[in-house]
């Protein structure tokens, strides 16, 4: 096992990860009425806004990737490799949401135009993407801590909800991108 990498106080952590999450939420929930009270218009930019979104898919896959090697790793017993590659995790995730932001607050919103069965699995696919992305941070928080203090059986029980979720919310995520890229203006 590894020596912990964080003194556990319940207390701070819990306050932290909840106000943060909470913050989080809040700015992406605000990020369509952001970009509509700014008038801000893609085509506005010298660039490419929705390279943003590209990044967002690229970033999101390599998070998958990390997570399934960290998987590996666990179950390896190379806890050392797992931690490391579950803080890259981490790190590329936060990456993604500064990306996410960028993007939502210059691109706006775009509108899927599939039809007929197509455009009930986007949607069902967005749906679900957006539902649990939005309730997995303070998940993978939690798990994170639990993990970084040495209390390895919460972190083994909560691994068993966080794991597979997150894992989903990275997957699709560039699923999404694929079936929306065509219908960028």
């Amino acid at each position: 096992m590894l020596t912990p990498s964080l003194q556990k106080n319940d207390r701070k952590a819990s306050l932290l990860i909840i106000v943060f999450s909470i913050v989080v939420f809040l700015v992406v929930s605000s990020l369509h009425p952001l970009n509509k009270a700014l008038g801000i218009q893609a085509s506005s930019f010298s660039f490419n806004v929705h390279l943003f979104a590209i990044a967002n898919a690229v970033i999101n896959t390599l998070v998958t990737l990390l997570l399934l090697l960290a998987f590996y790793f666990v179950k390896q017993g190379r806890y050392e490799a797992h931690r490391n590659t579950m803080y890259g995790a981490m790190i590329l995730s936060i990456l993604f949401l500064v990306s996410y932001i960028t993007h939502h607050i210059l691109a706006g919103d775009t509108h899927y135009g599939g039809t007929g069965a197509i455009r009930m699995i986007y949607y069902a696919l967005l749906y679900s993407h957006i539902l649990l992305a939005a309730i997995i941070l303070p998940f993978i928080l939690f798990t994170a801590y639990r993990g970084m203090t040495g209390e390895y059986e919460k972190h083994k029980k909560l691994t068993r909800w966080t794991f597979p979720l997150w894992l989903y919310v990275s997957i699709t995520g560039p699923i999404v991108y694929l079936m929306i890229a065509p219908y960028y203006s």
